[in-house]
């Protein structure tokens, strides 16, 4: 195994997108690929700013457990599949978890060599 299973290895990741069928299809995307180990998804409703406008949508919000050492290739599967933009793509370590827990998302992600995995592409450009 790559990581020493301390608690800062692993970590949630949040992206939002506009239908659940979206959502599924990232959801299973990454869990097939095991650059997760487990998507929460549920409805939200979101109030933000875009191109000088302020917007609210209905939006699916996806709660993703992970490996962060896996970030890079997660971040570029996501921006792959989402329609947005600008997709809200954010990693939060875990501080703190059950043991047990984390070893198990760190077996369900740590199959595969980080090397082994394209990593995001070249940066965005983030101008409005």
């Amino acid at each position: 195994m790559m990581n020493s299973g301390a608690e800062s290895d692993y970590g949630i990741v949040l992206v939002t997108i506009d239908s659940q069928a979206q959502a599924r299809a990232i959801a299973t995307a990454v869990i097939n690929a095991r650059l997760a180990a487990c998507v929460n998804m549920f409805p939200i409703h979101s109030v933000y700013t875009w191109q000088g406008m302020v917007q609210e949508e209905e939006e699916w919000q996806l709660v993703i457990k992970t490996n962060l050492a896996y970030y890079p290739a997660l971040e570029a599967k996501i921006h792959s599949l989402h329609p947005y933009d600008l997709p809200e793509i954010i990693a939060l370590p875990i501080v703190q978890g059950a043991s047990a827990y984390l070893a198990w998302i760190g077996r369900q992600v740590d199959g595969l060599s980080p090397q082994a995995i394209p990593s995001a592409s070249a940066p965005l450009d983030l101008s409005d």
